[in-house]
């Protein structure tokens, strides 16, 4: 693994890693406004996302006027979310947010350290195939949204498109052909960096290898398209990051991310 520090003083992988985000958000973005310290990324057309909806802290900011920041962007919609890359910085906005009002969670950025994956077997698939498995997962994991918040999960897939130069979806099937787990790939080779997002399996199919011959072959594209920082995220609390320290990754960098309805 590079660990040569690059210009900001991070390790190259997590600075890699930490840069694929900001860049992946603000391209997504169906429009950006910009703040000391960060941006925030909007997307009418998806505004009960707080994923594509939200203030991405990437720089130095002023932590006493985050919320204030938050209000005046994000005040025309149902919900305030705020998201700060790195550890240090998250740390030091925390009180602020926290005293708003806000809930405070982290994520783990984990880098893929051990062999590429000989075998695959996952499928590209395009957005219409997912349509009925990810909603039926919103619905097991927010079983109180209503229908438009899910068809808004499910469709918001569309505009990752624009987050990278390559994005694909890749599936699972089962034995009649039914997708049974999924992710998204977002390769950068110009920047020799990969990120797999959103891994889920259904919950008829979980514990039959079906999440993991989805990350393989993520992996195995990843290495193939020349990107050999290939990471993903994972909440710190939860127990998927047990099953990626298994399968190589290493956790790099902390995503403060604060949310408050």
């Amino acid at each position: 693994m590079d660990t040569a520090p690059p210009a900001g003083g991070l390790p190259a992988e997590p600075a890699r890693a930490r840069a694929f985000l900001s860049a992946f958000a603000r391209r997504k973005a169906a429009r950006t406004a910009v703040f000391p310290g960060g941006f925030a990324a909007l997307d009418d057309a998806y505004a009960l996302s707080y994923g594509d909806n939200h203030l991405l802290v990437d720089g130095p900011t002023d932590p006493e006027r985050l919320p204030a920041v938050a209000e005046e962007l994000l005040g025309h919609l149902p919900h305030r979310s705020v998201q700060v890359l790195g550890d240090e910085a998250g740390r030091a906005c925390a009180q602020p947010l926290v005293r708003a009002g806000y809930a405070h969670s982290e994520v783990l950025v984990m880098v893929h350290t051990g062999p590429v994956p000989e075998r695959g077997g996952a499928r590209e698939v395009e957005l219409p195939a997912l349509r009925g498995p990810v909603a039926e997962s919103w619905r097991r994991f927010l079983p109180g949204a209503g229908e438009e918040v899910v068809r808004t999960l499910v469709e918001r897939r569309a505009a990752r498109h624009r987050g990278a130069p390559d994005v694909r979806f890749l599936a699972s099937h089962d034995e009649w052909g039914e997708v049974v787990s999924w992710a998204d790939l977002y390769l950068d080779p110009a920047t020799g960096t990969a990120q797999v997002e959103d891994l889920v399996t259904a919950a008829s199919h979980l514990g039959r290898g079906h999440g993991g011959v989805v990350l393989d072959t993520a992996l195995r594209l990843a290495d193939g398209a020349g990107c050999p920082t290939r990471f993903l995220t994972a909440f710190a609390d939860d127990w998927p990051r047990r099953w990626y320290e298994r399968r190589g990754f290493v956790t790099v960098d902390t995503v403060h991310c604060f949310e408050r309805s």
